[in-house]
């Protein structure tokens, strides 16, 4: 039997601004961005799911003390004891990507109630939320092991590359240093017009800021794609080049990056940066490395952008091209022992299909 989410909930918005956070606060304050910031005062204690309502869309369970930007929404049981609340998160966490193509708007993409509320979630008993649950909290804690040891192998590099070359900013090797625009083409992104459909189709896909994943050298597959009309309008790049998201509903999200390893098209919230002095893996992980540097004049009580102008006048690093490429040698080998000694692909295939199993096809 599948129930409309807005049956079984009661949805509000946090009232707050992003800027209110606080880094020495106490309890966490739930924004638009994946990771929860920190405030010194709390207006709910309750049992929820929380959804980013703009930017970045997202998905959190939570349970305690907290705060909330005011598009953040707020997803409660309403009472009628129907609902396992880990069970909802885990159809949020499926259900995101639908979200994310009903989203509307220009810049900043966002989405409405009724999205939320008319959203149709498969309802077994309790006791088989709960079943469920279990099973899939199991396999996620595999899928946190192998992400935790990612990382693991992410900060090596980091490592590596403060060994070689020093923190980026304060440079104390003494490297030359010059504008982006000066070292590379800087390409912002585009949307075609939708109002002319022909546009749109499946000869190239189409990368939003969801496709580029911290951690997760290239972009991921998009869910939209365009015509070879809609490509001649867009913008579009080849294979190594970065993406960077430039415009994002949290400080966190601008700045991510990823190496194109093939032919795409992007929208306007990502500035490509084609290196014409830089080897790739060196200036991807230059970028990683320099994101307090990239954020550090967006204002989020305004809207935060990283635009191309500015993109093109920050000024980076440029070690001799040998040491680039000894440096991304190095990752190459370390990016290498991720996927042979993890293969992400046999855990996504298991939560996928318990995912469609329970919440799209019910349990039969």
């Amino acid at each position: 039997m599948k129930v409309k989410i807005g049956d079984l909930t009661k949805i509000k918005t946090g009232k707050l601004d992003a800027n209110v956070s606080s880094e020495d606060g106490k309890y966490p304050f739930f924004t638009c961005s994946k990771e929860p910031l920190k405030i010194s005062t709390y207006s709910y204690d309750c049992e929820c799911v929380l959804v980013a309502g703009n930017g970045d869309l997202n998905v959190k369970y939570y349970n305690g003390k907290f705060d909330a930007y005011q598009r953040t929404y707020i997803i409660e049981a309403n009472g009628s004891g129907k609902l396992y609340m880990p069970y909802l998160y885990y159809f949020m966490e499926d259900y995101i990507d639908e979200l994310r193509k009903q989203a509307i708007g220009g810049v900043i993409k966002y989405i409405k109630l009724a999205n939320l509320t008319d959203a149709l979630i498969e309802l077994p008993s309790v006791d088989e939320q709960k079943s469920i649950v279990e099973i899939l909290k199991k396999v996620k804690g595999i899928l946190d092991k192998r992400n935790d040891e990612i990382r693991e192998l992410d900060n090596l590099i980091k490592a590596r590359f403060v060994e070689m070359f020093g923190d980026p900013r304060s440079n104390p090797f003494g490297f030359e240093k010059k504008r982006l625009k000066d070292t590379c083409k800087v390409i912002t992104g585009n949307t075609p017009s939708r109002a002319i459909e022909e546009y749109y189709g499946d000869y190239i896909e189409w990368i939003k800021t969801d496709n580029i994943v911290s951690g997760i050298l290239n972009p991921t597959q998009a869910t939209e794609s365009l015509s070879e009309k809609g490509m001649n309008v867009g913008r579009t790049v080849e294979k190594d080049s970065i993406l960077m998201a430039c415009i994002a509903g949290s400080i966190a999200s601008i700045g991510r990056v990823c190496i194109t390893d093939r032919t795409v098209a992007f929208n306007q919230q990502i500035n490509a940066v084609v290196p014409e002095q830089y080897n790739i893996l060196f200036l991807y992980v230059l970028f990683q490395m320099s994101k307090d540097y990239l954020v550090e004049d967006i204002n989020m009580a305004l809207k935060g952008i990283l635009s191309k102008s500015k993109l093109e006048e920050k000024e980076f690093i440029i070690p001799p091209m040998d040491l680039q490429e000894q440096f991304s040698d190095f990752v190459k080998q370390v990016d290498k022992s991720k996927f042979d000694t993890m293969t992400f692909a046999p855990i996504y295939a298991i939560i996928n299909l318990y995912l469609h199993t329970y919440f799209y096809q019910g349990r039969r």
